[in-house]
């Protein structure tokens, strides 16, 4: 049996920096609260919650401790509440979302219908329409405009696939186009995203099982999944090698292709392969 790694995998640069700067906060000895997941992966937060980082979903639960915003960012209103407080912050926020939630806000302010390309459920998601006004919406699917919409401005959830953005785009335009008078997009998607997403493409095209670490309310590694599975190739999603048990097997996968999510840390891919490397298929 062959194991194969993609070249780009594990943490993006805003997820690094987001638990450097929790490491070295809990490190100071003081109180840290995070409010609401720092990154969406299981094992980090376990890490961080044992050298003693608590999760809050509300300031009111920060008790006097330092107060960390997640790396997906937090909505206008958040932002004006922690205006009104004296708290103690470590803004963690991705640079790449915070570039998003400003052109979200300026597309709403010079009046644009702003129109997000990505999950409404998803916690970045719900901050960028915090920040884009009432009549924003969020949706993987071509919307039903209002006739009196004429001028949409149009960005994507940081961590959506290059090649479903395009794709939505161009039903865009031909349901949409006759009936507006403006339209502008940005490509807000992540770099690290795009390029992950690459690599993992071309691995599970040259594998027969492809294997995809990472937190299963991780956005990022399901977009892995869904675009490794486009290729044909049997992929499975795990978030870490205890699910590769004694009655697991390989079904019948000489190649066998391991990527992992961007909040994904490189112990937990370790983890994996030598638990494969361990495993008769």
């Amino acid at each position: 049996m062959e194991i194969r790694l993609t070249s780009e995998r594990g943490f993006c640069s805003g997820v690094r920096r987001a638990i450097e700067l929790a490491e070295r906060a809990v490190e100071s000895g003081k109180p840290l609260a995070s409010l609401g997941a720092i990154v969406h992966n299981r094992q980090v937060i376990e890490h961080l919650s044992a050298r003693g980082m608590r999760i809050v979903e509300s300031l009111d639960e920060a008790d006097g401790a330092t107060l960390l915003i997640p790396s997906h960012g937090v909505g206008r209103q958040v932002v004006s509440e922690l205006d009104a407080r004296e708290l103690s912050l470590i803004d963690a926020t991705c640079p790449i979302v915070l570039n998003a939630q400003q052109v979200a806000h300026r597309l709403h302010r010079e009046g644009f219908m702003v129109l997000i390309f990505g999950d409404a459920s998803h916690t970045e998601v719900k901050g960028l329409l915090s920040w884009a006004g009432e009549s924003a919406m969020a949706t993987t699917t071509t919307p039903e405009l209002s006739a009196s919409v004429r001028r949409i401005g149009v960005l994507s959830q940081t961590t959506q696939s290059q090649t479903q953005f395009a794709a939505f785009l161009a039903q865009l335009m031909d349901s949409q186009l006759a009936s507006l008078s403006e339209i502008y997009v940005f490509n807000t998607i992540c770099d690290a995203t795009t390029r992950r997403q690459a690599a993992a493409l071309q691995l599970a095209s040259e594998v027969d099982l492809m294997l995809v670490v990472g937190g299963y309310d991780s956005a990022n590694t399901r977009h892995l999944a869904e675009i490794c599975s486009s290729t044909g190739a049997r992929t499975l999603h795990i978030e870490s090698a205890d699910e590769i048990g004694p009655s697991w097997h390989c079904f019948g996968a000489s190649r066998i292709g391991v990527t992992g999510g961007a909040s994904t840390p490189e112990w937990v891919i370790k983890e994996v392969i030598e638990k494969l490397e361990g495993t008769k298929c």
